[in-house]
């Protein structure tokens, strides 16, 4: 990027002021539904682009309505012992949302390209683990998919995409090694550009974040629950955190940790030193290509703008205890003038 650091989180308000300006375009002009996409930028406006469509209401203007067709889940399995469970067949398989079963449309488990952000905590207090950090991050992208395609983001107080979406190894070295002493912490404000970047940027059908921090947020204008509920769009990224507070991590960083990943169906994990921050870098990589893909229509197509919560379970004859991790809910139905 020609030796220029991009402020990340003054990209994202460009986004969504040329989103809102996109929303004031008159009606004898009306933007095509390519150049209509972008308006999704903004948070709490996330649907796949083939399932946007304009019409006219009685005013004359145009009305831009999102509606969830198919919802598609990426779903880890574990026994009681926490070890991936990844033979599993449809009929394992039972999805429930608002409470009320749904039927399958497509089910499978392959190991498909991963669009991944990778966001790292620049403040002071994480130079002297950087360098274990930056290694363990190579470890995960050198035990993925050739395919996949990473950006990486730097955040302080303010949020730096040192480097866009790349397979290039050497590039994203170049990325970590970014580092600088800032002492705040914006870590929601991060979070939502970067979980926008990947919805309007990848690729990728699959898509993931990775955290890593030591701290609490402190500088954010977006609150936990607002970048949480960024989150629930039904395209949202997977969330998958490491938080370096210490043993169990027990601290308000470290739940804002579990919720967000919680949320989303990725895990939060908090090592007790550096050494297992690489052994669970080569967890994570382990456990994005052993994922299942369900996809299901909800029974209720015209649902409101409100939250719809999910549940998968999983049963199969042999198999003890297994527990089901995918995201759980999100928000759908919204019109958006």
């Amino acid at each position: 990027m020609a030796g220029i650091r991009v402020c990340f989180l003054g990209l994202l308000g460009l986004l969504a002021g040329w989103a809102a300006a996109q929303q004031a375009t008159p009606a004898t002009s009306v933007p095509s539904e390519e150049k209509a996409v972008p308006a999704e930028v903004s948070p709490g406006a996330q649907v796949p682009r083939s399932q946007n469509s304009m019409s006219e209401d009685q005013q004359g203007g145009f009305v831009f309505r999102r509606q969830v067709q198919e919802v598609v889940l990426r779903a880890t399995v574990v026994d009681e012992s926490r070890h991936l469970e990844t033979h599993l067949d449809r009929d394992a398989f039972r999805v429930l949302q608002d409470g009320r079963p749904q039927t399958i449309t497509s089910f499978h488990r392959e190991d498909t390209p991963v669009a991944i952000g990778v966001l790292i905590d620049n403040s002071g207090s994480m130079l002297e683990e950087r360098a274990e950090i930056n290694r363990a991050v190579l470890n995960l992208i050198r035990a993925s998919n050739p395919a996949d395609e990473v950006f990486i983001v730097n955040f302080g107080e303010k949020a730096y995409l040192d480097q866009d979406f790349t397979s290039d190894i050497h590039l994203l070295e170049q990325a970590l090694r970014k580092t600088s002493t800032q002492g705040s912490t914006a870590l929601y404000d991060t979070v939502v550009a970067s979980a926008t970047h990947l919805k309007t940027n990848s690729r990728f059908e699959k898509r993931m974040l990775l955290v890593i921090t030591d701290g609490d947020d402190n500088m954010s204008q977006q609150s936990l629950q607002e970048s949480i509920r960024h989150l629930q769009d039904k395209d949202a990224p997977a969330l998958y955190a490491i938080g370096l507070m210490g043993i169990n991590g027990q601290s308000r960083g470290a739940d804002a940790l579990r919720r967000l990943a919680t949320a989303t169906g990725g895990s939060a994990f908090f090592p007790q030193n550096l050494d297992q921050v690489t052994k669970i870098s080569e967890d994570l990589a382990h456990d994005i290509r052993c994922q299942y893909t369900i996809a299901y229509r909800p029974q209720d197509e015209n649902a409101s703008a409100s939250y719809h919560p999910i549940e998968v379970q999983a049963q199969a004859p042999g198999y003890g205890k297994l527990t089901v991790r995918t995201r759980n809910g999100y928000y759908a139905g919204e019109t958006v003038r």
